[in-house]
């Protein structure tokens, strides 16, 4: 059998393109007589344009939902699953594979692709060093876009990447509630199936929180409860920003507070805004500008831009930047008004090394240097992130419980 080959990128690469090369034999001309399968956000597309355009649900999860109404987590497993279940092939190709997996379930598929990989040539695509499968017999890297070994992974010392300082608001819109958040012994369900058992947490001025759990222990409803999303949210113990939840308030009056982010959100935008102008959207709350702006909003949005080492291409269209700087700017757009909280989720998937660390001092700067408090969703402790507090969701058949815990194991 041929070797085991990770492919080792940046998010500067035409990761697309090298896909294509790959399946079609280009680069590794012994596939063209081998049966590939390629196990990517690619084919999962395919599969979810397929709902969309024919009602053809190919591929269900294992609650038997669509991939369209799923989390990214549950489509990857069940796309896996999906693949697994065929026995004819040769080769299988993956493409950033642990990105919105828990640990638990990272851990069942390295063990699972050790196993078929004594039948099976595995071939990894992955921006992050840490996830290169431990039975890969030779690493290469992209060089002008042929494919050559990577003779050593350097981290590359990016440490006070931001000089400038973050920059003010213009006017302080909100009251700084102590605690922000109360979440008091929270039980809720769906049917019969019981997602929170008595949850308690608050969050005060100026914490930053990393919220932890596996796939399905309750992450997004308590996102969607502190948002407002959520109605069921009305019929449970709740103090957001100083107001009880169901003693009269709107959606808009929680969500004015909250600046979110999550990886999601790139898909989204798709309009030809200019850098400056999404920056500058974030006072209005909107999806390009449909105001003029204050010349004290363009001076902070140019302030961020410096901060952001974008001043100069401030008037690029926002679809110009890699991904990583994209949430750069996303990121600044959600802080130009300082909310009281921001909330990340899942903001590193899909990131390389050199664009994660960037993110990660940015988070670390907004929780140093303002009065946001932040929660920082993910699975899996990110290197250079450096969160206060952790609060941890712990799945029962009775409902999730939570805890804080001090550190990763």
């Amino acid at each position: 059998m041929n070797q085991h080959i990770a492919i080792y990128i940046s998010n500067k690469d035409d990761k697309t393109s090298l896909i294509k090369n790959i399946i079609s034999g280009n680069i590794f001309e012994e596939l063209n007589h081998l049966k590939v399968e390629l196990f990517s956000e690619i084919t999962l597309n395919k599969f979810i344009e397929e709902e969309i355009r024919h009602g053809q649900f190919n591929v269900r999860t294992s609650t038997q939902n669509s991939l369209k109404n799923s989390s990214e987590g549950e489509r990857k497993r069940a796309l896996l699953q999906h693949i697994l279940s065929k026995s004819n092939f040769d080769c299988l190709v993956l493409d950033n594979v642990f990105d919105c997996l828990d640990i638990e379930m990272q851990s069942k598929i390295k063990q699972m692709f050790c196993r078929i990989s004594k039948n099976v040539q595995i071939i990894q695509i992955t921006t992050r060093k840490r996830d290169i499968l431990k039975f890969i017999d030779a690493v290469h890297t992209l060089e002008n876009n042929r494919l050559v070994p990577l003779r050593e992974i350097l981290k590359g010392d990016i440490s006070n990447y931001f000089i400038e300082t973050i920059p003010k608001p213009y006017k302080i819109e909100f009251d700084f509630n102590d605690p922000l958040i109360v979440l008091k012994d929270l039980n809720l369900r769906y049917g019969e199936r019981q997602i929170l058992n008595k949850v308690s947490w608050a969050i005060r001025p100026n914490e930053f929180w990393q919220l932890i759990g596996p796939n399905g222990s309750g992450k997004s409803t308590i996102l969607s409860l502190i948002s407002g999303d959520n109605p069921k949210g009305y019929m449970e113990h709740m103090k957001l920003f100083g107001m009880q939840k169901g003693s009269g308030e709107t959606v808009w009056d929680i969500k004015k507070h909250i600046g979110f982010y999550s990886s999601e959100m790139l898909r989204g935008f798709k309009r030809r805004d200019s850098i400056e102008s999404m920056i500058i959207s974030g006072f209005v709350d909107s999806i390009g500008l449909y105001v003029y702006p204050t010349d004290v909003q363009i001076k902070i949005a140019r302030d961020w831009l410096r901060l952001l080492k974008m001043e100069d291409i401030r008037d690029k269209s926002f679809q110009f930047l890699s991904n990583g700087h994209k949430r750069l700017v996303l990121i600044a757009r959600a802080m130009v008004k300082h909310p009281p909280l921001l909330i990340l989720d899942e903001p590193t998937n899909g990131l390389d090394d050199h664009d994660a660390q960037i993110f990660s001092e940015l988070v670390n700067k907004i929780a140093k240097e303002s009065n946001t408090s932040i929660i920082y969703v993910s699975h899996r402790k990110e290197e250079y992130i450096k969160p206060d507090f952790i609060y941890e969701l712990v799945p029962s058949e009775n409902g999730s419980t939570g805890k804080q815990i001090s550190s990763f194991n």
